[in-house]
């Protein structure tokens, strides 16, 4: 198989589930890399900001199916851990390692936002569905996330007959979802059993997709960072650093760029021009130009102070003169679900009420919008912050219920 574009991943797959059911644990053993590098996140023990790590699936040329297939972290010196045979390249995957704790449920959704395939990673230790994996299967069915593989984790701590009741459990929380027809792979992260078939169901239900790399380039800004240690010395210094993905179009060395909505600034927000001066893949390759699909890392000239601690989250990077509408107000027509996602007891959604916040997810931007018009079944809302924003574009909506933001619904721009 002939990779079309080398060097960077091919696909964003999300992992996602309740907290603490094995999410980062499982990259990790498919990358090496625990994707936790935040002082508070090795602090807490838990995922706070987007995780990613990306590897390359490949195939034994040699064993049968579904043993054949493994990552390079799993392979020592290029050679099958099985029967020490060549391995063919079949593609490089990222992963984007979302949060698992209810009151990152934002963080969350501008995950979903890149993925193109996820897996739903549910601990056979716990009952089927915890409240964080219901929310998480919510969240893919309103950003159109389809290509989903469910893993039953943590199969180590259970027995046979506990696994079965448990995988039972899964498949009747899925019915009548976006992923009824998803496979279930029971599987241990802390010992790698079946991730060969978890690898054989990558391949088989999640493709890449077909994208448009001759439009105007799109990428959605999910991190931002300063790359510079303490006490670097000015001429030393390197501009801020932006990740993301590419949603269409391409990004090459040089490019003169916009971020948009931009930094804070007198008279609200302004749009960020910028320079490229490198492209790095995922897996830490560096690009002369970089395509849809994985995530990327895009080197700037600007000031680092524009791109530290994560200031830049939500923004868009795209050509000047093409980038979508900066918008602070916007019109919608809400589709709410029957009840409030992520709460253990079943709260009704109630009707949206005048003057009420509502948290707003476009793309990767977590916004709040107050209602400030009720027309019928739509409804004006004014932006605390502005978004990047097109027609037709979905996005979720959340609501405070006890003090933390909870899914009620979706709507299109």
């Amino acid at each position: 198989m002939t990779r079309k574009y080398e060097g960077q991943s091919e696909v964003s797959i999300g992992t996602l589930g309740h907290v603490d059911h094995g999410k980062t644990t499982l990259v990790e053993y498919l990358t090496g890399d625990w994707t936790d590098r935040h002082s508070d996140e090795v602090r807490r023990g838990i995922s706070i900001r987007l995780g990613y790590a990306a590897t390359t699936l490949l195939k034994c040329k040699k064993c049968p199916e579904p043993q054949c297939y493994t990552t390079s972290h799993l392979c020592a010196e290029g050679k099958c851990p099985k029967c020490d045979g060549e391995l063919e390249v079949l593609r490089e995957i990222s992963f984007v390692d979302s949060p698992g704790h209810e009151s990152l449920m934002a963080t969350c959704l501008s995950g979903a936002s890149l993925m193109d395939g996820a897996i739903l990673v549910i601990a056979a230790d716990e009952p089927c569905p915890m409240p964080q994996t219901s929310e998480h299967l919510h969240a893919l069915q309103i950003i159109g996330v389809s290509n989903i593989v469910i893993v039953q984790n943590k199969i180590e701590l259970v027995t046979p007959e506990q696994a079965k009741k448990h995988y039972s459990q899964i498949k009747e929380f899925v019915k009548g979802t976006v992923a009824e027809d998803a496979p279930i792979i029971p599987l241990s992260a802390i010992f790698g059993a079946n991730v060969d078939l978890l690898i054989q169901a990558i391949e088989g239900i999640i493709p890449t997709p077909d994208r448009d790399d001759e439009a105007p380039p799109k990428m959605y800004v999910a991190r931002s960072f300063d790359i510079n240690r303490p006490g670097t010395l000015p001429p030393d210094m390197q501009g801020g650093v932006v990740g993301g993905s590419i949603i269409q179009g391409r990004l090459s060395l040089g490019d003169e760029i916009e971020v948009a909505p931009g930094h804070r600034a007198d008279k609200g927000f302004k749009p960020i021009r910028a320079r490229i001066v490198s492209l790095l893949s995922g897996s830490g390759n560096s690009l002369k130009e970089a395509y849809p699909g994985g995530l990327i890392g895009v080197g700037t000239a600007l000031d680092p102070s524009y791109t530290r601690a994560d200031r830049l989250v939500g923004n868009v990077v795209g050509k000047l003169g093409k980038m979508p509408n900066v918008i602070d107000k916007m019109m919608i027509k809400p589709e709410l679900m029957q009840r409030v996602v992520g709460m253990e007891s079943k709260k009704e959604v109630d009707n949206l009420r005048l003057n009420e916040p509502l948290m707003l997810v476009v793309g990767t931007a977590p916004t709040v919008g107050v209602i400030t018009k009720l027309h019928g079944e739509e409804i004006e809302m004014t932006l605390k912050r502005p978004v990047c924003a097109e027609k037709g574009q979905r996005i979720a909506i959340g609501r405070r219920v006890e003090n933390k933001w909870r899914l009620i619904g979706y709507a299109e721009v």
